[in-house]
């Protein structure tokens, strides 16, 4: 459901006519340019007694448009309660051992929702602890909350309060099939990160970072880089880390350091195999219609979301074709005849798992999950 003005007595009132029962959550997803007080909300809910949690974002998807103000307002049934985790600090990093969800016996496998904030150091530590806990047990579908000018500030919250450097996982009694793609394609590589910091690459193949990648860029765009301009040409020659078996993990690369270090959108490991990559407006849009159509349920089940978490990258780059892009996941989504609309988010990064493999925190990348009963 989306509510266009989501100040805060529509939002109570929108969520208290949805009946929520003890067993149920509600996801609330906000635009970033019209954010209601989130105190005052948390407040109104918690006097109700309802689950929630839910996250700022830079944009809103509604079916085949997108929106920058606004409310996304989604109710699941939940298995527990949304789960907060400090994540500022490695040693803050305290993981429930869901012990009472992974003793429960069920053939099905729930899907976890997993909210982060898009600025927060030390999310893949994060993502890999919550793997060590639940496994593949679940699938797992989020992404990073935060603003478009990539601000610090508050941008999660729920029950508990109004947070950042945190993350909020949720799980729902709901399965899931997932579509992950990005339509990014070899460029150049591979190359070796060989001096990184947690986002940012100083050296490949022990040469200054920004010098091997500008030549690159520069060649095949006919373009040059000059002061001030980095991500405006950055953006379409983003980073991927080799995967066997899979798409690269795309990392964004967001800006320059004075040292000519490149500052990513998310973890590069040292030593990681990189490849830069180069795409077309095109090629994005037909992978986003892949994703869709990757989402493929068992026959007889009912659809009970579609849910989409779409790199604000990629609608900055798509600029006004970026409707042809939802559109184009609209058209994938299967059952061809379902009635459910795709709803979600512009994110600073993209959750998701991909099948047996391992989480991952991406970038640049277009996520679909049908989530069914």
């Amino acid at each position: 459901m989306f509510l266009a003005e989501a100040n805060r007595e529509n939002i109570v009132k929108t969520v208290s006519g949805l009946d929520v029962k003890d067993n149920e959550v509600v996801m609330l997803l906000i635009g970033e340019d019209d954010v209601p007080d989130i105190d005052g909300l948390i407040c109104d809910l918690n006097e109700k007694g309802i689950f929630f949690f839910g996250g700022i974002f830079p944009g809103l998807i509604h079916g085949e448009a997108k929106f920058t103000a606004g409310a996304i307002i989604r109710k699941m049934p939940g298995i527990e309660k949304p789960v907060v985790v400090n994540i500022k600090e490695p040693d803050c990093i305290r993981i429930p051992d869901f012990t009472e969800f992974l003793k429960t016996e069920s053939d099905k496998k729930y899907t976890a929702i997993v909210l982060i904030d898009g600025m927060a150091p030390n999310k893949g530590l994060f993502l890999s602890d919550m793997l060590n806990r639940l496994g593949n047990s679940v699938n797992y579908f989020g992404g990073g909350a935060g603003y478009q000018n990539m601000k610090k500030d508050l941008c999660l919250f729920s029950s508990e309060g109004f947070f950042n450097d945190a993350a909020i996982v949720v799980l729902v009694k709901l399965e899931s099939s997932l579509g992950v793609r990005h339509g990014w394609k070899k460029m150049m590589g591979p190359l070796v990160a060989t001096r990184t910091d947690r986002n940012v690459i100083s050296e490949f193949n022990w040469e200054n970072a920004f010098e091997v990648y500008r030549e690159a860029v520069e060649r095949d765009s006919g373009r040059k880089f000059s002061e001030g301009n980095f991500y405006d040409l950055a953006k379409e020659y983003p980073l991927g880390l080799f995967r066997e078996g899979c798409e690269t993990i795309g990392r964004a690369t967001v800006a320059l350091t004075a040292n000519g270090d490149i500052v990513c959108g998310g973890e590069v490991h040292g030593n990681a195999v990189v490849n830069i990559l180069g795409g077309n407006k095109k090629s994005l849009i037909k992978a986003a219609q892949m994703a869709a159509e990757d989402c493929r349920i068992p026959e007889g089940r009912r659809i009970s979301h579609c849910l989409v978490a779409d790199c604000i990258s990629r609608a900055l780059l798509l600029e006004n074709d970026y409707s042809e892009e939802l559109k184009a996941i609209s058209r994938g989504i299967q059952p061809a005849d379902s009635e459910e609309i795709p709803e979600g988010v512009l994110t600073l990064g993209e959750i998701s798992s991909f099948g047996e493999r391992y989480l991952e925190y991406l970038n640049l990348t277009a996520i679909v999950t049908v989530l069914y009963e």
